[in-house]
């Protein structure tokens, strides 16, 4: 059995599994989505939205890249926002990073990824921004770990630059928007920051 024939079989495994504890589970998730979460996180494969949060399909609107930006013009973000926002009603937003994240270590290093580069770029801004802070930290691994939370930070303050959520904070007070870190180590999320329509923190 090669890898793709395991995958599709523990689907059928799954899909049967949840038909039998919940007879209804995949009706009720043809009718609707209504989550009240939109989750943009790292495309790390050590970090499912689903399950660092133990929620299940249907609970949490997800959008997932390199490092967990978002950046003025990324059309696939700037969608996914305004679809959660405007037509979901969403209202929670959070932004999740990972320690040990790979493409922060790359942002933080001088070596040359091609096309990547681009994207990281403004990881390499929050970095040169707090260049200070950063260069007192003497253990490597604690500066890297500080970097991806000055990322996710970034991250929750360029959300709220974006027009989509400047014009529903103004007119319905919503969503709330949280930083999160979370750890390979342990499994455990770290929140680092939380903003609101009044820049509640």
């Amino acid at each position: 059995m090669n890898i793709i024939e395991k995958i599709l079989l523990e689907n059928r495994a799954w899909a049967a599994e949840k038909t039998v504890d919940d007879p209804g589970f995949f009706k009720r998730l043809c009718e609707i989505q209504t989550p009240e979460f939109l989750w943009i996180g790292c495309s790390d494969s050590r970090v499912p939205a689903n399950e660092v949060t133990g929620t299940q399909p249907g609970e949490i609107f997800v959008h997932r890249n390199v490092a967990n930006l978002v950046v003025k013009d990324d059309l696939n973000l700037l969608t996914v926002l305004e679809y959660a926002v405007k037509y979901l009603k969403i209202k929670h937003i959070i932004v999740c990073g990972h320690y040990g994240c790979g493409g922060v270590a790359a942002a933080a290093s001088d070596e040359d990824f091609g096309l990547i580069n681009k994207w990281l770029k403004n990881i390499k801004e929050t970095k040169n921004y707090h260049s200070e802070e950063l260069e007192n930290i003497q253990d490597e691994r604690a500066r890297l770990n500080r970097l991806v939370e000055l990322n996710v930070i970034k991250q929750v303050k360029n959300l709220t630059k974006t027009k989509i959520i400047e014009e529903t904070w103004q007119s319905e007070q919503r969503p709330m928007i949280h930083g999160w870190v979370y750890s390979l180590d342990d499994g455990i999320i770290k929140p680092i920051i939380k903003m609101d329509y009044d820049f509640g923190a």
